[in-house]
C-alpha cells in the first residue's frame, strides 16, 4: 500500500470516528449524569446534606433559646462541643495508631490542627455572637455567605472547576446578601439589641471563617483519617477555647441563672454539635465542601418555622423572595455540581 493510500484511510478513519463516535459519546455522558442524579452514592450524599442542614438549624434554634435565657457566651458553648469530640474520637486514634504513633503524630502534624482550630473556633464565636444583636431570619440567609467564599477557596487551593451556572447562582446568593443587610438597616429595630448592621457583620465574619475552616478541612479528610482530623481539631479546639473563655466570657458566665431547662437546652446543643462536626468531614469525603455549604442553604427552609413558632419572629415580604432564590440556586447547583 503506497503512502498516499495509507493517509486517505486514515482520514476516512479519523471522519468516520468524529461523525459516528462523537454524538454517541455526548449522549452517553448525558445519559451518565441524569442517572446518578437517582444512584444510591447520590441519594446517600443528598440526603446527608439535608441531615447536617436539619442539625445546623437545630444549632440556631438552640443558640436563639440559650440568648433568651441570657446565656450568650460562644466559646463556652463550643469548648463543650471540642471536649466531647476530643473524648470520643481520641481513643479511637490511639487504637488504631497505637500510642507512639499518636504522639508522631502529635509531632509532626500538631500545628495544622492547631490553625484549623482556631479558625473553627472564631467561626463558632462570631455564630452565636450574631444572636444578640440581628434577627433570626437575617442569620439564616446571611449564612449563605459562606458558599461563595468556599468557592473562590476551592478554586485557589484545591484547584476545583466550576459550571457557569454554579458561578451564576453565587452572585445570586450576594445579591441577596445584600437585599438582606440593607433591609436591616432600613428597619433599625432587632430582636435583641436594636444593632442588627452589627449582627450582620458579626454573621458575616463567622462565614467567612467557617467556608475557611471547611476547605481546609476538605484538603485534611481528604489526606488523613477521619477519626484523626475529628479527634485533633476536639483536643486543640478545647485548648483554644479555654483560653478564649477565661479571657473574654468569665462575666458572661457568672451572671447566667442556671436551671434544668437551660443546662437540657445547653446539652441537646452539644449532642446537635456532635453529629454536625462527625456527619461534615464524610461530607467531603464523598464530596466537596462547596457542596456541603449549598445543602446548609437548605436549612433557612426548615428554620423558618422555628423562627415564626418559637420566636414569633415578623416574616417581611423580601424573606420569601430570597428563600425562593436560594432555593432554585440549590437545584441549579446540584445539578452540575462535580462530586
Amino acid at each position: 500500500m503506497s503512502k498516499e493510500e495509507v493517509n486517505i484511510e486514515l482520514s476516512n478513519s479519523n471522519t468516520e470516528n468524529v461523525t459516528t463516535t462523537t454524538p454517541d459519546s455526548t449522549k452517553k455522558r448525558w445519559k451518565d449524569h441524569f442517572s446518578y442524579l437517582f444512584s444510591v452514592e447520590f441519594i446517600i450524599i443528598l440526603l446527608l446534606g439535608q441531615f447536617l442542614s436539619f442539625c445546623i438549624t437545630c444549632t440556631i434554634v438552640t443558640s436563639g433559646k440559650l440568648a433568651e435565657y441570657n446565656l450568650i457566651a460562644p466559646t463556652f458553648q463550643s469548648l463543650l462541643t471540642y471536649i466531647a469530640l476530643f473524648l470520643i474520637y481520641t481513643p479511637i486514634n490511639i487504637y488504631k495508631k497505637g500510642f507512639r504513633g499518636y504522639l508522631e503524630m502529635l509531632k509532626t502534624r500538631w500545628w495544622k490542627y492547631l490553625i484549623l482550630s482556631i479558625i473553627d473556633v472564631e467561626g463558632n464565636y462570631f455564630s452565636v455572637k450574631a444572636y444578640a444583636y440581628t434577627s433570626l431570619l437575617s442569620i439564616m440567609l446571611l449564612d449563605a455567605w459562606s458558599t461563595p467564599c468556599v468557592v473562590i477557596l476551592s478554586i485557589i487551593f484545591l484547584k476545583i472547576r466550576f459550571h457557569w451556572s454554579q458561578y451564576l447562582a453565587v452572585l445570586i446568593c450576594l445579591g441577596g446578601i445584600a437585599v438582606i443587610i440593607v433591609s436591616d438597616f432600613l428597619e433599625g429595630k432587632d430582636l435583641h439589641s436594636g444593632k442588627p448592621v452589627l449582627g450582620d457583620i458579626f454573621c458575616l465574619l463567622s462565614a467567612t471563617f467557617y467556608a475557611i475552616s471547611n476547605v481546609t478541612e476538605e484538603y485534611f479528610v481528604r489526606k488523613r483519617p477521619l477519626y484523626e482530623v475529628i479527634g485533633q481539631l476536639g483536643f486543640y479546639g478545647s485548648i483554644v477555647s479555654a483560653i478564649q473563655l477565661a479571657a473574654l466570657e468569665r462575666t458572661e458566665l457568672a451572671g447566667v441563672i442556671w436551671n434544668g431547662e437551660l443546662v437540657g437546652i445547653l446539652i441537646a446543643y452539644t449532642i446537635v454539635m456532635i453529629l454536625f462536626y462527625t456527619g461534615a468531614p464524610i461530607l467531603f469525603r464523598l464530596s466537596s465542601a462547596a457542596f456541603f455549604n449549598l445543602s446548609l442553604l437548605t436549612s433557612d427552609f426548615y428554620s423558618l418555622t422555628f423562627a415564626i413558632y418559637l420566636f414569633h419572629e415578623k416574616v417581611i415580604y423580601l424573606y420569601f423572595v430570597l428563600y425562593t432564590r436560594f432555593f432554585s440556586n440549590n437545584f441549579i447547583y446540584l445539578f452540575y455540581c462535580r462530586i
